[in-house]
């Protein structure tokens, strides 16, 4: 379904893609979708900046830190969980925005590479992610960081892994507090077929087809917290920022999810990007206009991250 309201550089990504007639994910299997996502990243994505620490950590999972400093006292982290569905993206397929994000915070940003499905569906995701999440709050030495407090932030399917990750956390806390977190076009209440969802489910990236393999492979069940987590209630939650894209099928996921916030009082920033799509923040070389629209989310999040540093 097209729409009068895309942006034209959107519309001539979309166009681009598909003149390419390639196959799509659900089609290939896992593993060929991953590697069609890593290729993507240097087709769409900006290349890496040049930053003082990119340093690969074994933790519960392997884990990468990234920071525009060499060193640092102690102060706030902030944990990326990349999105893919739950099964495609790593590491790699983000390193340029994780870099970007440690470079405009001036914070320090750990990318999580979770077990991905079908080969490991649900909650080896889960069970990773917030594995990772008590091993960075206890400040281990490995590290070579000792965190404050975290800031969780994720894309997509890491949208939904941090929204998880922020409810166990509440229930039962890490060493260190969580700060806030940013939740990123998040797959946040994937129980529910909302109306964005049939109405931008064809010709804007993300499409039912993918969404159905995605879910399928990870096996979520549709009663449990840990892969829907508004069933464990929003109050209590710390400061959330949700970002989502006008013209993707999961928009209203991320809307349900922040009204839900801002319902139980929880300090709440909801901010869509007009005319765009699923996965724009990483896709900004394809779409240039997600220049401005990460500009415009990092100027909601830099008084998180200085307030966070003045209250160390």
């Amino acid at each position: 379904m097209s729409s009068a309201l895309i942006r034209p550089d959107v519309r001539k990504f979309l166009d681009y893609l598909e003149s390419l007639n390639r196959p799509k994910g659900h089609e290939v299997g896992a593993e060929a979708a991953r590697q069609m996502m890593v290729a993507s990243r240097h087709a769409f994505e900006p290349p890496a900046h040049e930053i003082t620490v990119v340093r690969d950590i074994a933790g519960p999972v392997p884990l990468r830190l990234y920071d525009a400093r060499d060193e640092r006292g102690p102060g706030p982290l902030l944990l990326f969980i990349h999105g893919g569905g739950w099964v495609i993206g790593n590491i790699e397929t983000h390193e340029p925005f994780c870099i970007d994000v440690a470079i405009a915070l001036d914070l320090p940003v750990v990318a999580v590479d979770y077990r991905l499905a079908p080969e490991f569906p649900f909650p080896a995701a889960f069970e990773d992610s917030i594995a990772a999440a008590r091993w960075v709050a206890s400040g281990p030495q490995e590290l070579g960081r000792t965190p404050a407090g975290l800031f969780l932030a994720g894309d997509s399917a890491g949208g939904n892994l941090c929204a998880a990750i922020s409810a166990a956390l509440r229930d039962e806390p890490a060493t260190v507090p969580i700060l806030g977190q940013w939740l990123i076009y998040p797959a946040a209440d994937p129980m529910v077929r909302y109306p964005s969802y049939d109405h931008f489910c064809e010709g804007h990236l993300l499409t039912r087809e993918s969404m159905d393999w995605f879910e399928e492979s990870y096996a979520g069940p549709k009663g449990d917290w840990r892969y829907s987590p508004l069933l464990k209630g929003a109050a209590g939650l710390p400061p959330t920022f949700v970002t989502t894209a006008e013209l993707d099928p999961i928009r209203d996921q991320g809307r349900a999810y922040a009204a839900r916030c801002a319902e139980a009082g929880v300090e709440t920033i909801y901010w869509e990007a007009p005319g765009t799509i699923h996965g724009f923040l990483n896709l900004r070389k394809g779409i240039p206009s997600g220049q401005k629209d990460f500009a415009k989310c990092l100027s909601y999040l830099k008084p998180w991250a200085e307030r966070a540093r003045d209250q160390r």
